[in-house]
């Protein structure tokens, strides 16, 4: 059978390569006194609080469960429009706002609509291995241009400026970032914007871990700049809604009835019952739900990175946002005679039942001397992960 070129060019997901193996494992420990501690997938967790999950159940028994309009139920997109407004100040319109199944179908129709084929989009390296290939999907090109901790791993405006060349058709961002847990600062994020939008660019960012930012100097929307920005947010990580593949979109008005014709297509709609539950997300006693477990999460940060720091794991740039850390491994690796961040992952998952992310996925530049750790685990977890990466150490 021929497989396209298309499909060829995606390269396997190696976080869910070693995900797969970690499982593996998990079984053949997991009555043993150490089971597996998971510190490898970007999943909170929490699940969806109460009041979701009895929104969810009012809406199968009142049969609320066939197709909604492509662009999702206008209560629920009026909900999403009214969080900018009381979260970050910010107007944006409902008309503007376009529910998806995911953050993936938003990031998938939004490059279907801008990308013709050829064209070359920038992104951070490292950065999420799949916003690439959403890229590449589209027929697309995506060019990665290396980052330093001096740029706490993101793109800058002159960067841009030098990468742009005539095939160049705009920027995928991320902020805050996986796998680093950093944003761009606003006034940089201006200015990128500002290079992009003379060279007649796009500037798509994905802020799916907008609501997990722990620092107010970087906790605002790139919405905020103009309308002309395109942004790709999540009910998964803030919201705690991983499983019930919902997102969401916000594109400048004219681009909604493309992006609608797509999502109709491909799509038809996004999940009627995870839209009225997310109905109930923006309840004040869900709102205050979700401001206490992202203290939680600021607070595993703030006791897990310097305790990497400690072990030599070290983390160049403290995450100012989402729940990882992009820790550097090498010296650890080389104390122990283990090569490269790949192997350091394996090694980790069978000696100390600990089972990490190595760099692999998120780029090249350097990416083979770092681990993602995720912080989405409970403290408890962190805790006996830390004394069991010591005890590897010895």
């Amino acid at each position: 059978m021929r497989i396209s070129a298309r499909a060829e060019r995606i390269e396997p997901f190696y976080v869910m390569e070693v995900a797969k193996a970690a499982a593996t494992l998990a079984r053949e420990v997991a009555n043993t006194e150490r089971p597996m501690i998971f510190l490898n997938i970007g999943e909170p967790d929490f699940t969806a609080p109460p009041l979701v999950q009895e929104a969810a159940a009012r809406a199968v028994r009142a049969g609320a469960t066939q197709y909604t309009q492509a662009t999702g139920l206008d209560a629920l997109r009026e909900r999403i429009s009214a969080w900018y407004a009381q979260r970050f100040g910010v107007d944006v319109p409902a008309r503007r706002i376009v529910v998806t199944a995911g953050a993936s179908a938003a990031l998938q129709l939004a490059c279907l609509a801008l990308i013709e084929a050829g064209d070359e989009i920038l992104l951070p390296d490292p950065s999420y291995p799949c916003n690439r290939h959403f890229v590449s999907a589209a027929d697309g090109k995506a060019v990665l241009v290396p980052t330093t901790a001096a740029e706490r791993f993101q793109l800058s405006a002159a960067k841009v400026e030098a990468a742009w060349t005539d095939k160049t058709r705009g920027v995928l961002l991320a902020s805050p970032s996986n796998p680093t847990g950093t944003s761009i600062a606003p006034d940089e994020l201006h200015r990128i914007h500002e290079v992009v939008s003379r060279r007649g660019g796009i500037t798509l960012i994905d802020e799916i871990y907008l609501g997990l930012s722990h620092d107010d100097a970087f906790g605002q929307t790139a919405l905020a700049i103009d309308d002309n920005v395109i942004s790709i947010n999540s009910f998964s990580k803030y919201f705690n809604m991983t499983g019930w593949r919902l997102g969401w979109l916000v594109v400048p008005e004219a681009l909604v009835p493309v992006i609608e014709r797509l999502a109709q297509n491909l799509f038809i709609c996004a999940s009627t019952v995870s839209q009225y539950a997310a109905l109930a997300c923006f309840e004040p006693e869900s709102i205050a739900e979700y401001e206490r477990r992202r203290a939680e999460f600021k607070a595993r940060r703030d006791w897990f990175i310097p305790q990497l720091n400690a072990l030599g794991l070290a983390v160049p740039v403290v995450p100012d946002g989402a729940f990882y850390a992009w820790a550097d491994c090498n010296a650890f690796a080389q104390k122990l005679g283990i090569e490269g961040s790949w192997d350091f992952a394996f090694e980790t998952m069978k000696r100390a039942h600990v089972a990490v992310t190595p760099g692999r996925d998120f780029g090249t530049a350097e990416t083979s001397r770092f681990v993602r750790f995720s912080t989405a685990s409970s403290m408890a977890h962190l805790h006996e992960a830390i004394e069991r990466l010591k005890a590897m150490a010895g």
